[in-house]
């Protein structure tokens, strides 16, 4: 994928950490796989922000430092780089609620371009995936590198 990224940095290439940029301020955010089932292998890609105080992680914060794309494309090239090490394993991933999923499908559909040139992208509604199709309210996603 060819999209405009953050630096991200990971020691274990489970969990990877980067810096979003913007109005807001420097604000870190880590993303953690996690395995949810074995066969097939799944696994949870869980994404949020670290507090700086306590360093726990939330995915309910809204931080809307304006650098939304940059923060997805970075996300996904994580996944890039953790199939690199653990291969091509089905990801998992919804938002912490409808709004955030619905802000991850339609940020899938706006670059799909992109997108679908790497991965297969499932759309989950009553834990049935189906193929990604625009325009679709899903309940959460599963990612595959082709």
């Amino acid at each position: 994928m060819n999209l405009k990224h953050y630096t991200y940095f990971t020691n274990d290439y489970e969990e990877y950490e980067f810096y979003s940029e913007g109005p807001k301020g420097r604000i870190k955010k880590v993303i953690m796989f996690s395995r949810l089932q074995d066969d097939p292998v799944i696994l949870n890609l869980a994404f949020g922000d670290e507090d700086s105080n306590t360093g726990l992680v939330s995915d309910v914060i809204t931080t809307d430092n304006k650098d939304r794309d940059i923060v997805l494309a970075t996300v996904a090239n994580t996944i890039n780089d953790f199939c690199n090490h653990y291969g091509n394993h089905y990801i998992y991933a919804t938002g912490s609620t409808f709004s955030r999923t619905r802000l991850y499908q339609m940020s899938i559909s706006a670059l799909w371009d992109e997108i679908s040139i790497d991965f297969d992208i499932y759309g989950v509604i009553d834990s049935v995936a189906y193929e990604f199709q625009r325009n679709v309210n899903y309940e959460a996603f599963l990612v595959k590198r082709k």
